[in-house]
């Protein structure tokens, strides 16, 4: 059961405990609970606190497979949101069927459903879950939804499962009182638990209580706040869920400020594709869960580090949907993440069951990773963190610069590093960890988006010769980064 009270000589009551307790006093919130699987908690909160019947309409637990095919129908896997979606349409149909009549002029009607997995006896499984809410924001308003996505962190079943009871309470908590403050709402779901037990790195807000909400914004957010590492895009600029779209595929990685992509940019990416198309994929351990992506599949993808969104004094939103915006037009994916090292960028990528990564960067920062000082809080030093990087099947296309005071152009082969990590550098390129990409030197330029942009701001029109042209009618349509529309 719930603890209700922590001992000390002030007996502090649980703040789960109080959030459930709220709900139950008050009456016009009333509706269901469906949970399959680990999420059999949330519900029983509002039981242990005491006026259960205030709040509970019906609470059901289809751990059964077969039991849950026939009461939501037949799905390919019962821990995804498409189970969430069934479950929340057919128990809301019910609740309204059955109550609307007797008590919809008084009552804002929810249903609560979840689907979970968490630690299995033998171990090794992906601890995850889906979480959803429907509810009526005001007395017979039209519904909402918040759907999101979790990860279990805790090292077993029973403090996972205790997580995600506390979860859905705080969900259930913030919809009926923080509905009009999105943040805040999000804010405030993992209260009581801790980022170090729950990671949640998807989350989507649709309905009348949240009109005009940007779901890219809030999954920003969610990265800002440290509730998830990092966020997946679309090329369309939907938010994805990365364990699932990228699972089993192989990804190529450009870091990088992208305000705007360049055509430099695009040309790295391009000749790293080729590259790493022509190398044999080098399958990851086999997972239970199902890859959305074709197995070998090669994704491309430009991350923006939180650290990039702030070089201007703060994460602007305006200023990151913009980034999005052209990264779409280009026709890329991007990865939002407060990730620096890019040896914990390989790690996130493995969790996420990547089969291969290629990390496409420039000369100058292969040079900023033979900087020792990056890794003076690991025990190993640079070794550690190389260690970390190149185990989990990840490589690097390095494509040539234009020395900026000789005009001399340097290689992946040619850059030189400080003496005494000489031999690690010749060790990664001996054994094809570093790779060259090719390139026409004599049509070599080098420039950067910052370059770019601060031609944007003064008027200057060359700019457009260093961008995609797709991406310049955006920049002009939009007036990104004070571009001026042609008259």
């Amino acid at each position: 059961m719930p603890p209700l009270a922590t001992s000390g000589p002030m007996q502090a009551v649980d703040p789960t405990a109080q959030r459930a307790f709220a709900i139950n006093l008050d009456d016009s919130i009333y509706g269901n609970f469906a949970e399959i699987g680990a999420g059999q908690e949330v519900a029983r909160w509002f039981f242990a606190v005491g006026g259960a019947a205030g709040t509970v309409a019906k609470s059901i637990s289809a751990y059964d497979m077969t039991v849950s095919d026939a009461i939501y129908g037949k799905t390919q896997r019962y821990v995804s949101r498409e189970r969430i979606e069934q479950m929340l349409d057919h128990e809301y149909d019910l609740l309204r069927e059955r109550l609307d009549s007797v008590r919809g002029d008084r009552t804002r009607f929810f249903v609560f459903a979840d689907t979970a997995a968490a630690r299995s006896f033998k171990g090794g499984n992906e601890c995850h879950g889906w979480l959803g809410l429907r509810f009526q924001h005001a007395v017979r308003a039209p519904t909402s939804d918040i759907l999101l996505h979790v990860r279990m962190l805790d090292g077993t079943n029973a403090l996972q499962q205790e997580a995600v009871g506390r979860l859905g309470v705080n969900l259930i908590h913030a919809a009926f009182y923080h509905w009009q403050d999105p943040r805040a709402l999000i804010e405030s779901l993992l209260d009581a638990i801790g980022r170090e037990r729950l990671e949640i790195d998807w989350i989507h807000m649709r309905g009348p209580a949240f009109g005009g909400i940007d779901n890219r914004l809030l999954s920003l957010h969610l990265v800002r706040i440290g509730f998830t590492p990092a966020l997946l895009f679309d090329v369309d600029g939907t938010p994805l869920l990365a364990s699932e779209s990228i699972r089993k595929t192989r990804v190529l990685v450009e870091r990088g400020r992208f305000a705007p992509v360049t055509k430099l940019n695009l040309e790295m990416m391009d000749r790293a594709r080729a590259c790493f198309e022509a190398e044999p994929a080098q399958p990851a351990p086999q997972s239970a869960a199902a890859p959305t992506g074709k197995p070998g599949e090669i994704r491309e993808i430009m991350e923006i580090t939180m650290n990039n969104l702030r070089d201007r004094g703060t994460a602007e939103d305006a200023d990151f949907l913009a980034r999005v915006d052209l990264l779409s037009a280009a026709g890329k994916m991007v990865l939002v993440t407060d990730i620096g090292a890019f040896h914990t960028l390989g790690e996130y990528l493995a969790d996420r069951h990547v089969e291969q990564t290629g990390l496409v960067l420039g000369v100058p920062l292969l040079r900023e990773l033979f900087n020792e000082s990056h890794y003076q809080h690991l025990d190993g030093g640079i070794l550690e963190a190389f260690g970390r990087l190149f185990t989990h099947r990840v490589r690097l296309y390095v494509h040539p610069t234009r020395d900026m005071l000789d005009g001399r152009v340097i290689t992946a082969d040619t850059v030189t590093v400080a003496p005494h990590l000489t031999h690690l550098l010749e060790h990664l390129r001996v054994n094809g960890l570093i790779r060259g990409l090719p390139c026409d030197e004599s049509a070599l330029r080098t420039y950067s988006s910052e370059e770019v942009r601060s031609l944007i701001c003064s008027g200057d029109p060359f700019w457009k010769e260093l961008v995609a042209p797709e991406v310049a009618a955006h920049i002009e349509q939009n007036g990104y980064f004070g571009a001026r529309c042609p008259t």
